[in-house]
């Protein structure tokens, strides 16, 4: 569990440097932290070239919680568009997957009103 505690705190801090040398010496990418979640679920959002890493290495986007919620709800939730087209056009992300409430990431997204996160998994839907 230490193991899978340090690539997920230093994906959580955003520390691409730390995140690529635990991945590459055969860190887990889906190794579950002491807190039940993966490097991916708790990574920082703003950054999309530590989501583009962490699947490239083979992290699974679709993968839920507890709470039934994946990185692709928070990232709608939290408006970050730039990771969640990284997740969508790289890690293949289900913007279908409901969390425990029955809710998709859009539905959060427009609760929070994220217009271009809205617009984006809207033009998805339509196949656009």
């Amino acid at each position: 569990m230490a193991h899978n505690d340090e690539l997920a705190n230093a994906a959580a801090q955003g520390n691409i440097g730390t995140v690529e040398q635990l991945l590459n010496n055969g860190a887990d990418p889906n190794g579950i932290n002491s807190f039940g979640r993966t490097p991916i679920q708790v990574m920082k959002m703003g950054c999309p070239s530590l989501c583009q890493l962490l699947l490239r290495h083979g992290a699974d986007p679709n993968r839920q919680d507890n709470q039934q919620i994946a990185i692709i709800h928070d990232v709608a939730r939290e408006g970050f568009l730039d990771t969640l087209q990284v997740l969508v056009e790289i890690g293949m992300a289900d913007t279908n997957l409901r969390d425990r409430n029955n809710r998709l990431p859009i539905d959060l997204a427009m609760q929070n009103n994220h217009g271009d996160v809205v617009t984006y998994l809207s033009n998805l839907a339509q196949g656009d």
